[in-house]
């Protein structure tokens, strides 16, 4: 039935992530006994505090239409979180709140992107930004990196990538899939290349900002001269284990947002008016109060890194933000593991799914064909036991 759908559908790939996941599930429910490091999500439960925003929200009775960009006192307490972490100074009128980051991000490839438009893709990238960028009719241009440059492209390769039809760079930092994060150093110098080319937009995914390891954050926004050509993405999703709640926001140029709205305004409307009232109470909160869920991590981080670097031929860095390991597997490509022939990364993800019972993903999903990456955000218990698992299927 493929030829009555359109186009668009048929050239569109599906989440490789959420596929994993959804086949993880699957055989969960046949009765094997699976342990999913597929998807990207806190194993935490929202904190508190923002549950009782909630019940005081839904007893005020938010339950009518919100405005299309987001109630007023979310933007506002939203700019008050970009000066307060991100140094970052924006207005009411330059914030829009969507269904997820994932929406804003849609949203502004809408609202920028002609056909033919370039896009600088420093890869590894969150596994929808290149399908995002070619629905929106342009040309996703991936910048590859390794494992032994801890996943971050260089100022020489910026340039390199730069044609007259680039419109736009999208990166993520820290990066999901490789936990990645860009130094002020490293950001400072890709600035100075983008200074050459004032045409070209920055969109920067800061989901992961708070879930940081390094000590430091700098936002690509707050380098002189960045901001008036910087879309800064951001959510409560990861560091508020709030994922169901569905709340990203953007702060951009002002015509940016106008034009963000106006799409959004035809698409979905205003985000959930309960979630925004949720959120109102994220973005004021100090960011201390995530303390114990970021040192969790790290602790797993530590406990992780040290599994994989037990196992041969498994090529490991040590991500410094975000929950995700992006192991290099490529030592097993051409090898044959018990009556399997391995060739690519998507043959060691599915290896480990059907002799570990461990799902993880491939790395091609993400623009790397040499890594997998999995996700640590679970106990100790079962990240030791995954862990084992895997080093036994790869031995």
């Amino acid at each position: 039935m493929n030829h009555i759908l359109s186009d668009r559908i048929n050239n569109l790939a599906t989440s490789q992530t959420l596929a994993m996941a959804a086949l993880a599930r699957e055989l969960k429910a046949q009765g094997k006994d699976i342990i999913s490091l597929s998807l990207g999500e806190p194993d935490f439960n929202t904190p508190d505090f923002i549950k009782e925003a909630v019940k005081k929200a839904v007893d005020e009775n938010y339950s009518t239409y919100s405005p299309v960009e987001g109630y007023l006192e979310l933007r506002e307490a939203i700019c008050r979180k970009f000066k307060r972490d991100n140094n970052l100074e924006y207005k009411p009128s330059q914030i829009v709140v969507s269904t997820g980051a994932k929406q804003s991000l849609y949203n502004i490839a809408q609202v920028m992107l002609n056909d033919g438009d370039e896009v600088i893709l420093p890869a590894p990238y969150w596994v929808s930004y290149f399908e995002i960028v070619k629905l929106s009719g342009g040309v996703p241009v991936e910048v590859p990196t390794s494992v032994d440059t801890d996943f971050k492209i260089t100022p020489e390769q910026l340039e390199a990538a730069i044609t007259p039809k680039t419109k736009m760079m999208w990166f993520s930092s820290p990066c999901n899939p490789s936990g990645s994060v860009y130094s002020r150093e490293e950001l400072t110098a890709l600035a100075k290349v983008l200074e050459k080319h004032p045409n070209i937009y920055v969109v920067a995914d800061e989901i992961y900002e708070h879930i940081n390891f390094s000590g430091t954050f700098c936002s690509i926004g707050s380098i002189p001269g960045m901001l008036e050509r910087t879309i800064t993405v951001n959510g409560v999703a990861k560091a508020f284990a709030m994922t169901g709640y569905r709340i990203g926001y953007i702060g951009a140029p002002e015509f940016i947002a106008k034009a963000c709205t106006k799409i959004q305004g035809q698409v979905t409307s205003g985000a959930n008016s309960v979630a925004q009232r949720a959120t109102i109470t994220a973005v004021d909160a100090d960011p201390s109060v995530l303390n114990h869920m970021v040192q969790a991590f790290h602790t797993r981080r530590d406990l992780v890194v040290g599994l994989l670097k037990e196992i041969p031929g498994v090529k490991i860095n040590v991500p410094e933000g975000a929950f995700y390991v992006f192991p290099d597997v490529s030592s097993f490509f051409g090898k044959t593991l018990r009556g399997t022939e391995i060739k690519n990364a998507n043959d060691v993800s599915m290896y480990l799914l059907a002799e570990a019972n461990v799902a993880t993903v491939t790395g091609d999903a993400f623009g790397n064909p040499d890594c997998i990456r999995f996700s640590y955000a679970t106990s100790d218990d079962i990240l030791k036991e995954a862990l084992k698992r895997i080093k036994e299927a790869l031995a």
